[in-house]
């Protein structure tokens, strides 16, 4: 028996799956149903790594399962290369960036003489696509039609996305006006989350700026409950920063240095005039625009400049944060005087409620400080407590008299009408800022921006609609992200499409500009069905009329190129998408962009069929970061326990919306599994038994019932792409029915070993889409025929017999018994001899009891119509209590199971079952097996119940 090295066996595969272009995929003549598999194109600004593997290989499996149900399926990759990131790693590399090189070197291995090769954009995507992505992909055993790669730089993929675009501009959805986008100020350019290194989550939050006064100085102060203004006692400044003094809009303006370019970016004219530190307004007092009230700002280390505008007020009466902080300035004379602030000035002030909320006090934030026992500033409990303060006031806080045409009313519904108000009468204005600190990839900090930028008309509502129609026709997997799909089309509003510079299409209008990453990814995957036939049709040539005859048909243009329609042939063959597998953190942008375009660009037959999501991967407990070098590289896990070993537990570990955790040690139990699994199909091949089938025992006939139940559980799984569940069923959960066959059985006899091809041969056949490299080698010594060439197992139902199984269920729940009082008589304090019985004395229920069970299984888990009907019987009527008593332990046996197993029961012949066994029974425990039943001539005292026998162990 030759060992298993998977090494050599892959090897060997590779090449010859290379060779035949094995998965290479065209339109079919005959029966064969089409599935186009597709998942999002990697983007090569780095190597590929074991999270990468997974995200390919769940669709890979999936590919291969309708391979062998018989389908044609195209299952085709490609590279998205568009954007700066890409170019922020050249430029990262030429500049000799430590932090940079040791990512190169130290996690993705790229040798020093090879560094120059990449210092162009292009050459440095080429390596990762050609050594680390494509490589890793083939090693992997994924079968994909390479025939139809390219990158998203490639000249005639930019005409297809030029296309795309100047329909949707010529149908109304595209617009140019000014906008909010993140902003990269190093770059100098807007950017979208896939730029992004830090702050992927972060949202647009609209801050109120409430224009406090300093004489002529207007001092704004950003918030985001700009019903509190009436409220302000106070303001704080970071004392040590620098802060500028500035004309904005043709007013002076004091703001922190960060704000300037803020907002200038968000539509401000704004002229420095000088800068001072903070310092500068510390002890001075500014003017409330509402109240008129004159407050003194306070020196405070826990503002950050950084945000807003770095002056912010103080609302103790409603703020948990603030109340604390003026307690502690209260405490701390010293540092006031530092600051030439009068403690008795701080000392007077105190907090000012502006609303009423029941369960709280008169100054609703010190109530909750004080419940909480919060003590300083930096209590943890503080956050928490200051959270529900505000959720509690929004939802609940109603405002007091003093707010005229608003009092009375709760904060929720007034909030937004206030504000308009007082921005009209000019006391407000707006800024924008992020909910968290934003870094571009390039290492450049983000900000929002106002930009005169060309848009998607997300917010269109005919547009969204649609959406959500392609959201109503589709499959979602699992079917509980089907409301984040039409959650993100109700919030998404206009999206920017481009950028001043990067890699991709030029805007076709304006070629100053570039469309941007996640804008030119959107329907590419009809691009795929035609891509390795364009090359023959010069760029020239792919024009809007060819691709409107390509994709609406000879009436769309006057004179539609012949070639365009030949290749529509192709693309209506395999359109639409049937799965699209992808991340869960993309419903928010690029899977519901996918969705939009397909909606408004194609017909509803080409919408979308499915989309499976799938989770996020850990190693040894912990997120992997490539920068970190806390990353697998999927050739060194290849190199060490073999792909199919990789494939196997990246498969089995979760299913694929579920998160994992590669963890070595089990990683390597895997490999040992496999080899385990590889020498016992070895033993079949080399004894295979008769080619007819013998007659068979009843081990043999339960075997291969079970093997019927693992085919329906594997495939009803993997219909619903549930790889976990049907890689558990196929390998681990069948063990178990083998390890019971090997246990129960004669491995010798004629019928055994046919009974064990037999399930060789199936088993590989449902294995082969997750290990193909061993399935198949193992399948074609087995038969001739490589498993995935074979088709797939199909349930046999003359094969099912579920009374053998439940009656085999029954042995192994005696042997189990048998070993539990084995066991408690070997704990005894003294030498129990029954502990090693010479007889095993087996007592079946009596046939009353077996007839009230049948009662049981016909009416259901009801106990008073169960005693109903058994009631109706004067023999069991007579035995009173003791039928009650046994209707109730029967109906918790047999609630939770199913119908067909309780027919199976009430029908199965207990005693016979056991005594079938004895043989069996006999060897496991080296005892005489004697079966019998209650009746007269056995002690009552034994109290079975049916399929629970009373069991007694005798030594002589």
């Amino acid at each position: 028996m030759d060992e298993y090295d998977p090494q050599e066996l892959e090897a060997r595969w590779r090449e010859r799956w290379a060779e035949e272009g094995r998965y290479e995929a065209d339109p079919a003549e005959a029966d064969e149903d089409p599935t186009f598999i597709t998942v999002p194109y990697p983007y090569p600004s780095g190597g590929m790594h074991i999270g990468h593997a997974r995200t390919y290989t769940v669709p890979d499996v999936y590919a291969r399962y309708r391979r062998q149900r018989g389908d044609n399926v195209l299952f085709p990759i490609a590279w998205h290369v568009t954007g700066t990131p890409i170019i922020g790693a050249v430029e990262r590399l030429k500049k000799g960036e430590e932090e940079q090189l040791s990512v190169l070197r130290d996690t993705y291995n790229v040798a020093e003489d090879t560094l120059q090769d990449l210092e162009t954009p292009m050459g440095y995507a080429r390596h990762f696509i050609e050594d680390h992505y494509k490589k890793g992909m083939k090693d992997l055993g994924l079968s994909i039609d390479w025939r139809r790669e390219f990158t998203t730089n490639d000249d005639r993929y930019s005409k297809f996305v030029t296309w795309q675009y100047e329909t949707l501009r010529d149908r109304g959805r595209l617009e140019k006006g000014l906008h909010p986008v993140k902003y990269c100020t190093n770059e100098e350019q807007p950017v979208t989350t896939h730029d992004l290194l830090e702050g992927e989550e972060a949202e647009f939050q609209e801050y109120t700026l409430i224009r406090f006064g300093h004489g002529d100085t207007v001092v704004p102060m950003a918030t985001l409950r700009p019903e509190t203004v009436r409220g302000v006692t106070n303001a704080y400044i970071d004392p040590d920063a620098d802060y500028v003094i500035a004309d904005v809009d043709d007013e002076e303006w004091f703001v922190s240095a960060p704000a300037v370019e803020k907002l200038q970016l968000q539509g401000h004219e704004v002229v420095p005039k000088r800068t001072v530190s903070g310092e500068h307004l510390v002890g001075e007092r500014v003017a409330n625009p509402i109240t008129g009230d004159e407050v003194l700002v306070l020196p405070a280390d826990f503002v950050d400049a950084e945000n807003a505008t770095g002056v912010v007020m103080s609302v103790p009466a409603h703020s948990p944060d603030d109340y604390v902080a003026l307690r502690e300035a209260k405490e701390d004379d010293e540092r006031m005087r530092e600051y030439g602030i009068d403690p008795a000035d701080v000392d007077a002030i105190e907090p000012v409620p502006i609303l009423s909320i029941e369960g709280y006090g008169e100054i609703p934030a010190e109530t909750a400080v004080e419940e909480a026992g919060i003590e300083s500033s930096a209590d943890p409990d503080l956050e928490a407590a200051t959270k529900e303060l505000y959720n509690s006031e929004f939802h609940r806080g109603k405002l007091n008299d003093e707010y005229g045409e608003f009092a009375g009313e709760v904060v929720e519904d007034v909030r937004g009408r206030f504000k308009d108000a007082y921005r009209d009468e000019g006391a407000f204005g707006t800024m924008q800022e992020f909910s968290e600190e934003v870094v571009c990839r390039c290492g450049g900090d983000v900000v929002v921006a106002e930009q005169d930028t060309w848009f998607l008309r997300y917010n269109d509502e005919d547009w969204k609609q649609l959406a959500h129609d392609a959201v109503a026709e589709m499959e979602a997997i699992p079917e509980n992200t089907r409301g984040e799909y039409d959650h993100t089309i109700d919030w998404l509003n206009e999206w920017p499409c481009i950028r001043n510079y990067g890699l991709g299409t030029r805007l076709p209008w304006d070629e100053d500009f570039v469309i941007e990453p996640l804008s030119d990814s959107t329907i590419y995957m009809a691009y795929y069905t035609i891509a390795h036939r364009l090359a023959e049709i010069p760029v020239e040539d792919l024009d809007r009329e060819f691709f409107d005859a390509l994709f609406y048909g000879p009436d769309a243009v006057d004179d539609p190129d012949e070639r365009a329609l030949e290749l529509r042939s192709e693309w209506l063959y395999w359109y639409p998408v049937s799965y699209r597998f992808s991340a869960n953190d993309l419903i928010s942008n690029h899977l519901t962009f996918y969705l939009f375009h397909h909606a408004e660009l194609f017909d509803p037959d080409q919408w979308p069929e499915g989309i499976v999501i799938m989770g996020m991967g850990l190693l040894e407990g912990e997120k992997m970061s490539s920068s970190k070098g806390h990353v697998v590289l999927p050739g060194n896990a290849i190199e060490e326990y073999g792909a199919d070993t990789v494939r196997f537990f990246l498969l089995n570990s979760a299913e694929p919306w579920q998160d994992y955790d590669w963890r070595a040690e089990q990683v390597a139990s895997v490999r040992n599994q496999l080899e385990r699994f590889w020498n016992r199909v070895r033993d079949v091949v080399d004894e295979p038994g008769p080619e007819e089938r013998p007659d068979l025992d009843t081990a043999d006939r339960w075997l291969l019932s079970r093997l019927q139940r693992t085919v329906a559980k594997v495939t009803d799984a993997m219909e619903g792409s549930e790889t976990r569940t049907a890689s558990q069923a196929a390998f681990y959960d069948f063990e178990e029915d083998l390890r019971w066959y090997r246990r129960r059985t004669d491995l010798t006899r004629p019928a055994a070993r046919w009974t064990l091809r037999e399930v060789a041969e199936t088993r590989l056949r449902l294995l082969a889409p997750f290990v193909p490299f061993l399935a198949n080698e193992l399948h074609e010594r087995l038969t001739g025929t490589p498993a995935e060439d074979a088709p797939w197992p199909e349930v046999e139902a003359a094969l099912l017999d579920r009374e053998i199984e439940v009656a085999e269920t029954q042995i192994e729940r005696l042997v189990e018994d048998v070993q539990g009082i084995q066991q408690s008589l070997e704990n005894a304090d003294e030498d129990v001899p029954e502990a090693d019985p010479d007889r095993i004395r087996i007592t079946v229920a009596a046939d009353w009891k077996h007839d009230v069970f049948g009662a049981v299984a016909d009416v259901g888990a009801d106990q008073g119509a169960v005693m109903g009907e058994v009631m109706q019987d004067p023999d069991l009527r007579e035995r009173g209590d003791a039928v009650n008593d046994l209707v109730g332990e029967l109906i918790e046996f047999a609630r939770g199971r199913e119908d067909a197993d309780l027919d199976a029961l009430a029908a199965l012949d207990e005693a016979g079952a056991y005594e079938r066994a004895a043989d069996f029974l006999g060897r496991e425990f080296d005892a005489e097996v004697v079966v019998e039943k209650e009746g007269d001539d056995v002690e009552a005292r034994k109290q079975a119940v049916p399929f629970r026998p009373a069991i007694e162990l005798e030594a002589e």
